[in-house]
Parts: structure tokens; sequence; C-alpha cells
């Protein structure tokens, strides 16, 4: 389809009878392919997606159309056998098992993903999901805080929060009472300046961004106490200004790590850690190497340097092992960093982003399984009247499951290290995105579905071995069979106090309850108008009817006074959160220091310094808190007694 798919029907309706025959094979193929028809918006009206929509959603998909791309997929329940022929098993172990003799299969196959080869030759692989059904939970009454690490900084860091400072906050955390810290996502940037601001816009979904490493605990750093002195003293000074510089931390942490990898030996806990890794690691750290050579976006990169595979980057590797070896380096001590964080005894609850950076390193791995030309994002709503964009490529659903899910399953293997919880960001994800073709609008775009039962069977599997219980942000436009089926496989739901019209105490028990995220308005941000007002400045026409209902409906739950000081307003909202019914509930570090600028505005970029805010004093304020201790009291004896099934 050589055509222009970014030009509108009516153009589309004189082209030559040919070209037109062509284009309607496109849109017959979209019902195939899995693009709906149209969808309910958030004001339960049909928006019916335009053909131009749908021809440019299935030119991006490639042609060779679905189920011809790689092995097939069945999931099985755990004790259940398969429907299929004789062949050869190999199991995840590495087994070998002869199988399907006389119509006989093992009845009792390990949790995991197997691969059936068939006797036929002309029949394609089977990857073989054996699920557990359902995920971890969390024990019922558990509470905790939501902080943004990059801003929850002490003295001691070096103008951003680090690891160590996440160690800290967890035993602050416990100190007070609460079991869990849910952080935001700590996925790896490519290395390279300017720094990406938004943790959800990752060049690496499965590896950790070495600007979190706290330098004075990297082993070796005692030898260059001295050499490093004017370095720390440099990034403690970044610490003065609130707003975060994200290139100065990078530049100035790259220069003591490089100094301290030039005189170390790293012993076999390193190479453990290469070894167990394996391959991913090996094409992350390429990448990083590659980037500081060509520039952060492979997509820019010289031709012979952009294929995975390529001689070409065999033979850089082979150049450039020590620099390759560097950032392997890096991964370890992140890791080292984040298990000894964990350690603390305060279960760490990851965030997972809905997708990667185009020209970051998990899609130079996988690009044969991204759409170009396509991004994922959202529908108007009535919050965001022009919808939203992401900029994040979508896997094309068909070449995802010819691959076996192999990049969902070491994504959640990877970000489920060390902790106890993850929080999928916009978990409808896992049965359909929204894809926005190249050169159209956000409000017209089209939904793609994908195999959610197949994906969650993955979701299942890595709680399990992992320990871990799982939440799906489900907020926006989610069809209601969706949440039924998350919490049939032990996905908790999402609750926010802001959107919800019933009390707390009447919150779903498969769920985790808050007042607010990172996107929405703090507590004083929205009491005091300063978040409305805000919005203004930078021209985002806020549905401030919206946000009035929301100020009466919450007053009236919560039994609040107007003229309240805004202190006495967060304590007493987070006593009415902390009846919820929920498994889990939420208290946020930006309404414990009573802050008024939320950590993103949605649909803005250069207009202000989203995810870019420090927490004012940083944890030493929080430390002392008093606003922040009675939020403690208040969910402490909120969710005392709630049992712990």
């Amino acid at each position: 389809m050589a055509f222009s798919l970014t030009r509108n029907w009516h153009e589309h309706c004189v082209l030559s009878r040919g070209i037109r025959k062509r284009y309607e094979g496109v849109l017959v193929a979209a019902k195939v392919w899995g693009i709906d028809e149209g969808y309910e918006d958030a004001e339960g009206n049909w928006q019916e997606v335009a053909p131009e929509v749908k021809a440019a959603v299935c030119n991006a998909m490639g042609g060779d159309g679905p189920g011809v791309a790689g092995r097939e997929v069945q999931v099985l329940d755990q004790g259940k056998s398969p429907c299929l022929p004789v062949g050869r098993l190999t199991l995840e172990d590495g087994t070998l098992l002869r199988v399907g003799q006389d119509g006989q299969w093992p009845p009792d196959l390990p949790i995991g993903y197997h691969d059936f080869y068939p006797r036929d030759e002309m029949r394609p692989a089977v990857r073989i999901i054996v699920t557990p059904g359902r995920c971890v939970l969390p024990p019922d009454g558990l509470w905790g805080w939501s902080a943004q690490l990059y801003a929850t900084r002490s003295n001691e860091s070096w103008g951003l929060g680090d690891l160590a400072d996440l160690r800290r906050l967890c035993r602050w955390a416990a100190s007070r009472g609460a079991g869990l810290v849910l952080v935001n996502p700590l996925s790896a940037s490519a290395p390279v300046t300017p720094q990406q601001p938004s943790p959800y816009y990752p060049s690496s979904r499965r590896f950790l961004n070495p600007i979190y490493l706290r330098v004075e605990e990297v082993p070796g750093a005692a030898d260059f106490v001295d050499d490093l002195a004017g370095l720390a003293k440099a990034g403690r000074a970044l610490n003065e200004d609130r707003q975060i510089n994200r290139d100065a931390v990078y530049r100035l942490k790259t220069e003591a790590l490089e100094s301290i990898w030039r005189h170390s030996s790293p012993g076999e806990e390193f190479e453990r850690f290469c070894a167990q890794r394996g391959s991913s690691l090996d094409e992350f750290a390429t990448h990083c190497a590659l980037a500081e050579e060509f520039g952060g976006d492979w997509r820019l990169w010289p031709d012979e340097y952009r294929r995975v595979d390529g001689q070409a980057v065999r033979s850089f590797v082979e150049a450039r092992g020590d620099r390759v070896g560097y950032h392997r380096w890096l991964q370890w001590l992140l890791d080292e960093q984040l298990r000894r964080a964990a350690a603390e005894g305060t279960t760490i609850v990851q965030d997972l982003a809905i997708g990667v950076d185009p020209g970051g390193a998990d899609a130079w791995s996988w690009q044969h399984l991204y759409a170009g030309g396509c991004s994922v994002g959202a529908p108007p709503d009535l919050y965001n009247r022009r919808g939203q964009d992401w900029g994040l490529p979508p896997f094309i659903p068909h070449k995802l499951r010819g691959a076996g899910y192999e990049p969902l399953r070491q994504t959640l293997r990877a970000v489920l290290r060390h902790a106890g919880g993850v929080r999928i960001d916009h978990v409808m994800g896992l049965f359909r995105l929204y894809w926005i073709p190249e050169g159209f609008d956000p409000s017209r775009g089209a939904f793609v579905r994908y195999r959610g039962d197949e994906m969650l069977a993955i979701v299942a599997i890595e709680s399990q071995r992992a320990g871990a219980f799982v939440v799906g942000e489900d907020l926006g436009t989610v069809e209601p069979e969706i949440r039924a089926r998350l919490a049939a496989h032990g996905v908790l739901s999402y609750r926010l106090l802001w959107f919800e019209e019933e009390p707390p105490s009447k919150y779903p028990p498969m769920s985790m309850a808050a007042v607010t995220t990172h996107d929405l308005p703090t507590v004083a941000g929205l009491w005091s108008g300063q978040d409305l007002a805000a919005q203004r400045r930078l021209g985002l026409k806020p549905n401030e009817e919206g946000t009035a209902e929301i100020q009466r409906r919450v007053a009236n739950l919560a039994h609040l006074d107007a003229r309240a000081p805004i202190d006495q307003v967060i304590e007493q909202v987070y006593r009415l959160l902390s009846e919820a019914a929920s498994r889990v509930a939420l208290a946020s570090l930006d309404d414990a220091l009573a802050i008024t600028e939320r950590p993103n505005m949605p649909c803005t970029t250069e207009e202000r310094p989203n995810w870019s805010l420090a927490i004012p004093g940083g944890l030493e304020q929080l430390e002392n808190s008093r606003l922040a201790g009675r939020i403690a009291c208040a969910m402490n004896k909120g969710r005392s007694g709630r049992g712990t099934g």
C-alpha cells in the first residue's frame, strides 16, 4: 500500500479503482487484525473509527497478517493436559519429553513456559503456558506510601533521590507502621544528555537507570575518597535548587563511576549476575555503548548498527568490549543497591510503564515486534479533552504472540526483581490499546485487541514466582468485563478518592485505594485552587466544573469545613481513605508535605518541569513532618484489625 494513508477519506474516494479496491481490502482485514469498529467514550457516546484510521493502523502492522509469525500459544491451567498431537516437548528447564503417544500427556506439567514441536514439521511450534491461574494477594489491611524516588532526595544525595535514599525511606516508612513503598518506574534511560525526565518513557523496562546509584556505596569507591570529594560536593550543591537538574547529576555520576570502573576488578558475584541476565543484558549494554557513540535513538544510527544481530554490531562489541562491560557493571551495581533497599523489611512495589522509547534499547532489541508509524495514547475524556499521544510504539499483537510473549515475560521478571508488588500502568493494555497513526490527531485513533487471557497467564506466573502482588491501573475508559477478568486472576483494581462516587468503605476488597496519582492534583493543590490556576496559566482549559464536583463530594464524605487549614483537610481526607475496604491503601508523600504541585501535568512538555520537582526540605523534612506522622497514625488506626488473609 504505497499510497498516502494520511489524506482524508474524501480524497481516497477519488483515487483510481484499483487503489480503492486495495484500500477496501485493508478495511476488511481490520476486523481480522483485531481493530475495533469504534468505542464508547468517557461520556457514554459511541465513536466510530474512520476508514482511513483503520487503514493506517493495518499498514503499521505490516503485510504478513495475523497468525503467520512464529509460534502458536496455548494456555493451560495447572494440572490440565493440552490438546496436541505427537511430538516433543521442551520444558522451561531444558528437559526434553516425547509426548502425545496414544494421546498421553503428562498431567503434571510444571508452571512455566514450555515449547512443543509436533512430529509433523509442517505444523508450527506451540508455546505452552502453564499458569497457576491467580496472582499472589497482599495481606488485607496493608498500607504504605507512594513516592517519586527522584524527588525524595536527602542531604547526602547528588541532586536526585537515589537507591540509598530509597533504603532510608523504607526504614522511615516501617517506623511509622507502613508496610510498603510504591516508587515511580526506575527504568533505564539512554546514556546521553539531555536525560529523559519522564520515568514513563524508558529506553528499557528490563534494566535500571544508573542515575539512581549512590556513588559512595559502589564497591571500590572508598579507595577514591579524595578524588570523588569534589564531585560529591558539586553533586550535593545541586540540592539547593528544588528543580532537579538530571543532566548535571548524570555528568557528575558518570565521571565518578567511570573513574571507579577503570580501577575495579568485579568478582564472582558480578559474573554470576551477568550469566543470570544473559543475552538480554548483553544487548542492553551494547545498545548503551552504541548510544554513547551515535546518539540515543537507534533509528538515527548508521544503517549497519540498526540490526541487533548484524556483523557490524558484533565487531563493535569486540572492539569496545570494555565499554560494554562498563554498562553491564552499572546494572550489577544497581541490582545490588536495590536488593539492599528491599532488605529493609518494607515491601517495595515497582511501577511498570505501559511502553518504551521508540529509539531506546528495548525497541532496538525487539524492533520486528513493534508497529512503526503508530503510537499509544488515550482518546479524549472528561479531563483531557484533546486526547493523549504518549509517543510509545505498540507491540503488533500477532507478532508478540508469535514470539511466545517473550518480551512480556522478560519485562515482568525484571521489574519484579527485589519487589513485593508491581503496579501495571494502564493495565487495559493487556487487552486493548489505543493506537494513533502518525499524522493523526489523538482524537482519531483506534483500539486494537490483544489476547488478554494469555498475557494474564504470564502475569500470574511471574507474580507467583516472585511472591509479589499485582495492581492494575484501570482508570479511564475500561470495559466492565475487563475488570471482572482482572479480579478473577487476582489483579487488584485501582480506586481513587478523586473519582469514586461511593465512600472508601464501599470500595471493592480486590483493590488498592489512593487519593490521587502523579498525573492528578494533590490534596493541597486541589483545595487551595493552585492546581486549577496552574492549568489556566498553561492554557489547558481545565474541567473546572468537574474539579468543583470532586471538592464537594469529598468534603461531604470527609465532613470537611471549607474554612479548615490545608493540613487539617489532608489529615481528614486520609482518615477517610483509611476506612477503605480495599486490601491495600496508599498515602502520598506529596500530601504528607502539603505540596501543591503535581509531579506531572498531562499534555505539557516544555511548559513546566514535569518529573523534576524535589520534595521541599528532602528526606530530612519528611522524617520530621508532623503532618506525615498524623497521616500515618490515621492509616494505622483505620487499617488495623482488617485481618491477614
